[in-house]
């Protein structure tokens, strides 16, 4: 039960609806619609253990669970809808070792945000949008609109007013707390009266904030005005790039890429982030023919920061962006005419010595103790023999 939902809608239930539930069960759902849209949840049927809600019951999270206010707690009585403030809604069902019951079942659908502010949390600037319509019902013109560094100036179309504000620039604050991140600013629409002021100036306050999993996207206006309220979520943009030497000079762009046996493989993780208090680490790199199952047929490279074939080695970067390591073409290549490569690659803030990128080789299943890492997947290839490479090698 549980799992990453993405459709626009759909039915949430207990496992073994309208049977009744298994004992011991913990369930999570996270409902991720589209950009700019808001989950909605009502519960079409309830019927749990008792009405305390302290043995079995569904919880209903704003966003991803450990990061966001909990909406409400349910086991009983009456069918309530819930509406996200974001993109993102999360629900879990948990029950004890005792009585079961019927459970629930939910409907849930995705709604269309209020368009007068947007804001997207892009990997070099956040692209935030304020409608010129909205602006003229509060009584204010696009030229009205500034940040807080006036030099900073936002691209006027018909209909929108346009910022796309760097992470490192034009003003932005970056604040660390205990789980994230935040680069915050504010879009300032002020009147230009001076004697009499007849109108509240409007400060649309813009937030991103970099939680464990995923990017999180604020912006609310303040001081007396309507308030609105932004949320996004997103992934780290990376990617992994072969080159033809260690002096990682010159990219390989062909594709496939064509290789002989035992032949020196250099790769070069990236990061695309204008911050540069982060930092790359390689924790795990694995083969397989099959670029949908690498479970099945695959050959560990480095798994957990750990060399799994003796051939990998890492390389000094002089940019914590990125990551740089090689290793040997190996006779699984005889074998299948293509392999591709998943690395799960981790970010983490520059200078935490707690963290993943860090600590190095691991083989210990613990709990990272750094409030701030992100991990993220990325596949590449295929790498395919070239036609009359020997047929010697190291057996993977």
């Amino acid at each position: 039960c549980g799992g990453s939902i993405s459709d626009s809608s759909g039915m949430l239930q207990s496992p073994f609806y309208p049977g009744s539930y298994p004992n011991n069960a913990d369930c999570e759902w996270q409902i991720q619609v589209e950009n700019n849209f808001r989950v909605t949840l009502t519960f079409r049927d309830i019927v749990m253990q008792s009405s305390t809600c302290q043995h079995d019951y569904i919880e209903i999270y704003d966003g991803p669970r450990h990061s966001s206010p909990l909406l409400g707690r349910l086991c009983s009585g009456s069918f309530p809808t819930y509406v996200s403030s974001s993109n993102m809604m999360t629900v879990r069902f948990h029950s004890d070792s005792r009585h079961s019951f019927r459970g629930f079942q939910a409907h849930y659908t995705s709604i269309p945000a209020d368009h007068n502010t947007t804001l997207l949390c892009l990997p070099d600037y956040m692209h935030a949008v304020v409608s010129r319509d909205y602006l003229q019902s509060q009584g204010y013109s696009a030229q009205m609109v500034t940040l807080n560094d006036n030099l900073c100036r936002p691209t006027v179309t018909p209909r929108e007013v346009v910022f796309n504000i760097p992470y490192n620039g034009c003003g932005t604050i970056r604040e660390e707390n205990n789980d994230t991140i935040n680069y915050s600013n504010t879009i300032k629409i002020a009147s230009s009266e001076h004697i009499i002021k007849r109108k509240k100036n409007i400060n649309l306050h813009i937030s991103c904030k970099m939680l464990q999993k995923t990017w999180k996207q604020v912006m609310y206006a303040a001081e007396d005005t309507i308030d609105v309220n932004e949320y996004q979520f997103g992934r780290y943009d990376m990617n992994i790039t072969f080159y033809d030497s260690s002096a990682f000079s010159q990219q390989v762009r062909s594709s496939p890429y064509f290789i002989d046996l035992n032949q020196n493989l250099y790769l070069q993780a990236c990061l695309h982030s204008s911050d540069p208090n982060l930092k790359v680490f390689v924790d795990t790199c694995v083969a397989s023919p099959d670029p949908r199952d690498f479970n099945t047929l695959a050959y560990d490279i480095v798994r957990n920061g750990c060399p799994r074939d003796s051939s990998y080695t890492t390389f000094y970067s002089p940019y914590n962006h990125f990551a740089r390591f090689k290793f040997n073409a190996f006779e699984f290549m005889s074998r299948h005419p293509s392999v591709y490569l998943r690395c799960e690659l981790v970010v983490c803030r520059l200078g935490d010595y707690s963290s993943r990128c860090y600590r190095g080789c691991t083989t210990r299943a613990k709990r990272d103790t750094s409030p701030l890492e992100e991990k993220v997947d990325v596949v590449v290839g295929p790498i395919q023999r070239r036609e009359g490479a020997a047929q010697s090698g190291n057996a993977a």
